[in-house]
């Protein structure tokens, strides 16, 4: 679990290399295991405890993961009264140096800049067309053939998938935490419970399909996805780990079909109605996926309580926003999601 050779190596950098260390495991639970380190200096003898987290299930699947639980600690060990201090968090690199990571009041991710133009001004322009024209049906085979790709790598861990059902109904970024963002008024509590008891019962229907576990991107919005020519784009923001279910992707783009012809017309037609259409065909027959149609109920109800959401998109009207809701409750209800029924949903 720790590498006491590189413990020993950081502990010697802060004490000095006449420092006699000792590691000794103390015991572990079910979520991790501690160590005691002696460090004895000609200035005195001191003991810490160093901890770490199992890496598999409990929500601690991923190094991020971890290391939120430890900065968490860090903050608010101090401010319960009797409870020991916690010192610093540390991490071990790849080249097995170990630094200090704590001590942070927030925390920022650099990265490169993406060239392009997103995929939000295709469904924007899509309103003044009645069908697709060539230069959409390209993008959309692009994107159906780069998920068939990436879903083609397959995992094996009855945890991550199940995870990923989890967080998609209760992560605080998901169905659950979206639904506590809604200003009251919106939709009764009674009615966000009704989507929520749907969606956990999904979950109980997922749980023996965690084959599918395959690699995702994990929020395929149009926000995200960055074309450069015709077919060429760059991804922004991959999104609650490298594996999943999907419909997670699948569902975070074609979404966007319905709302925004929603949002235009009020119901499902032209240019959106045909590339949504296209886009399952495509992708079903790239990956040979049909079971897809049969999971994608609970993540469409987090797409779609995202797009219903008035702090999200304060100018969808009531009316609009209550069809986009009928749209979540309805393929709750249905076992399989067919894409030539999205008017008989919103009702």
């Amino acid at each position: 679990m720790i590498n006491k050779r590189n413990i020993e190596r950081y502990i010697r950098s802060l004490f000095g290399q006449e420092a006699l260390i000792s590691i000794k495991k103390l015991g572990q639970g079910v979520q991790g295991a501690g160590f005691l380190i002696d460090v004895k200096t000609r200035s005195g003898h001191r003991s810490y405890v160093i901890k770490g987290l199992f890496p598999h299930g409990l929500g601690h699947d991923y190094p991020a993961d971890r290391a939120g639980v430890f900065l968490l600690d860090l903050d608010e060990f101090k401010n319960l009264p009797g409870h020991v201090r916690a010192i610093d968090v540390i991490a071990e690199c790849e080249d097995g140096t170990i630094k200090s990571i704590g001590g942070g009041r927030e925390y920022y991710l650099l990265m490169e800049r993406a060239e392009g133009r997103d995929y939000f001004h295709d469904l924007r322009e899509m309103k003044d067309k009645d069908a697709l024209d060539e230069h959409d049906i390209k993008r959309i085979k692009a994107m159906t053939s780069y998920l068939a790709r990436i879903h083609s790598v397959r995992g094996d861990s009855k945890a991550l998938y199940w995870r990923r059902i989890r967080d998609t109904i209760g992560h605080g970024e998901c169905l659950m935490g979206v639904l506590d963002t809604y200003p009251d008024g919106t939709m009764s509590y009674r009615e966000m419970a009704e989507i929520e008891k749907l969606s956990v019962e999904w979950r109980a229907r997922l749980k023996p399909l965690y084959r599918r576990l395959c690699q995702v991107h994990g929020d395929f919005h149009p926000g995200n996805i960055w074309f450069r020519d015709t077919t060429e784009f760059i991804l922004l923001d991959r999104s609650r780990g490298p594996w999943g279910e999907a419909a997670d992707d699948v569902t975070a783009l074609t979404i966007n079909y319905i709302f925004f012809s929603i949002r235009y017309f009020g119901r499902l037609r032209g240019a959106y109605d045909e590339a949504l259409r296209l886009f399952y065909r495509e992708y079903i027959e790239e990956t040979g996926d049909r079971d897809i149609l049969r999971v994608v109920a609970p993540f469409y109800a987090f797409r779609g309580v995202v797009v219903a959401n008035p702090v999200f998109y304060p100018d969808v009207t009531r009316s609009n926003r209550r069809r986009l809701i009928n749209f979540v409750k309805n393929v709750l209800r249905t076992r399989s999601f067919d894409p030539k029924r999205v008017n008989e949903y919103i009702k």
